[in-house]
């Protein structure tokens, strides 16, 4: 059998922010400013495309059954 532990959320947050902050070190260290702003416009309009695609009518419908 397989004991394989996953990680929680919260770990896994703690290593994506991990990842990001040595990336930007990484780029400001190496004076790759104008790659971090390019990355950084990139993020932002996947950001705004994820938002402007999220189906925000229907969040709260599934868990409205009144189950608090």
């Amino acid at each position: 059998m397989s004991s394989k532990k996953k990680l929680s959320r919260r770990s896994v947050a703690m290593l994506w922010l991990s990842a990001v902050t040595v990336f930007i070190g990484a780029m400001i260290y190496l004076e790759q400013l104008a790659l971090l702003y390019v990355v950084a416009t990139l993020a932002l309009v996947i950001l705004l495309f994820v938002v402007a695609f999220a189906d925000l009518e229907r969040v709260g419908l599934k868990d409205s059954s009144g189950s608090r």
